[in-house]
This record gives structure tokens, sequence and C-alpha cells, in this order.
């Protein structure tokens, strides 16, 4: 039985498929997360599919298209559909497009739909475009068409974090306040997640994802032992319907994070929506909800 759905979990791509700045940017992500990183282990698309199963739990795969900004070719929306389909009882997956590619970023998500993809992964930092800029609204409008999910990142980063200018990504695109909030509004028929709970701007992730009927939230990318205690009060109360489980394999294990959760002793009832429930639902495998 699936106890459990990750919804931030980031694919393994082959050191050979990596550009140069990947690599070296990992490097330096590895040196942010410090003790964190040492936990992850190397692993190919079917090991990852093994732990998962290992942990009677499902993954969510992602990746991000930032080749307009960065000039690094995106890991291949099929490269994620492969993994779904050689492993449907344990992965899902969101592809990405590059939203500064105008028409082509709209067209490829008929691409998405016809992997099996549920929705698209966006980091407007890496990406380097503010997600309520009218430019970008024939995407959002294209996904809320196709049903496809948008996922954003929220919050400060560990990609560019050391790195001269912080890598010149800046924070400012990734408060959920314009920019995610003006695109729910806008698209009130769109499905969001916040990825992340939008450190430091925490409150307007709780605002946004109460105020917002559409918009959840994930707790990924960060210990529960460093969640500000107002997340852990709206994740325990008001917004318990719209909080995900997801770990942001591999800076954090999912192992480690569930650990670290389990301090702050949820009720049972609530920790089932946050761990499987609330995901189940949002990506349309109410099948794997037990009672």
């Amino acid at each position: 039985m699936v106890t459990a759905i990750d919804v931030h979990v980031h694919i393994p791509v082959p050191e050979s498929m990596l550009h140069p700045r990947e690599l070296a940017r990992a490097a330096a992500m590895a040196r942010y997360f410090g003790a964190r990183a040492v936990e992850q282990r190397p692993m190919d698309v079917d090991a990852l599919a093994d732990h998962y199963r290992s942990l009677d739990m499902m993954a969510v795969l992602i990746t991000i298209d930032a080749e307009t900004a960065t000039g690094v070719p995106p890991v291949p929306l099929s490269y994620i559909g492969d993994a779904v389909r050689r492993h449907p009882d344990v992965f899902m997956g969101f592809g990405s497009v590059d939203p500064n590619k105008g028409r082509a970023a709209v067209d490829r998500l008929d691409e998405v739909v016809a992997l099996g993809l549920k929705g698209l992964k966006f980091h407007a930092g890496t990406q380097r475009f503010a997600a309520n800029d009218v430019r970008f609204y024939p995407l959002w409008e294209r996904a809320q068409e196709l049903g496809l999910i948008c996922l954003f990142h929220s919050g400060t980063t560990g990609v560019g974090a050391g790195e001269p200018g912080g890598g010149g990504i800046k924070l400012e695109y990734m408060k959920p306040v314009p920019y995610v909030d003006d695109v729910a509004a806008d698209f009130p028929g769109l499905t969001i997640v916040l990825a992340h709970p939008s450190f430091p701007w925490d409150k307007e992730g709780l605002a946004v994802t109460r105020h917002k009927p559409k918009v959840y939230m994930d707790l990924s990318g960060w210990s529960p032992a460093y969640f500000d205690p107002l997340v852990v009060q709206y994740a325990r109360t008001i917004c318990q319907d719209k909080i995900l489980f997801g770990s942001d394999w591999p800076v954090v294990t999912p192992e480690r994070w569930i650990r670290d959760f389990a301090a702050y002793e949820f009720d049972p009832r609530v920790q089932r929506k946050i761990f499987r429930d609330n995901a189940a639902r949002l990506l349309g495998r109410e099948d794997l909800i037990t009672g």
C-alpha cells in the first residue's frame, strides 16, 4: 500500500547528459546544503524507483527548462515520460518548459499531456521571468485548458547560493505575492502548487494558499525542523487539506524529512492527508486513498 506521495523529486540524470555548468552548480549546492547533501546517494532512475518502492511511496519526478537564461539544454520531456512509463507503480511526472521561449513553450504543452505527465515545474529565479507578466499569460491559459498543474518554486533557493552574486539569481521573482497570486487570480481554473514553504515569505505563501481555492503548498526543500511555527499551525488546521509532503530529493531525503516531521506529533488523520491523500486527489489518483 502506498503510504505517501513525495511531490517534489528531482529526476536523476546521467553525468553524460549534464552540461558542465550544471555539474559546477551541483557542487555549489552540495556545499550549501552541507550535511544534508551527504545523505544523498547517486542513483539512476531504476534504482530510485526501487528505493521509493522500499519506502511504500510514490514520487513525482520534476526537472526545469531554463535554457534561455542559462544556455543549458533541458532534460528532454521524453526522459521523464519514459521513467513514468517504465515505473507507473511508483512514478508520476511533471515536465517543464521555458516561458521565455514564447509560443514554442505553449506549443510544447501538448507533448507534456501526450507523455502522461501531470503538470509543469517552474523556477522563476533560475528561468528569470516574472510569472505575472502578461507576456506569459498564453502559457497559463493553455495549461489551464489542458488541466496541467503548475508547480512554482517559492522562497529562497539553494541554486546559485554561495556563487558570486548568487549566480545572478534574483530572489524577488520567487515571492508568492504578487507573482503567483496574480496568476492564481487571473486564471481561477489553474491548479497551482507553491513549491516549498516560501521562506522568508512564509506568511505570503500561506495567505495565497488559504485565499485561492486552487493553490496548494508543498513542504519540500527544508527539514521540518526549520519550519516557521505558523507553517506548522496552518498545516495542522485551516490548510490541512492543501498542504503536501515533498522532500526535494536528493538535497533532502524523504527519510530525513519524515523523521524530522515526526517531532510535531500530528493527528494521524491530518498527517495522512499531508503525506498522501491531498496529493492523491490533486493528481487524480483517488484510487490510492484507502479510507
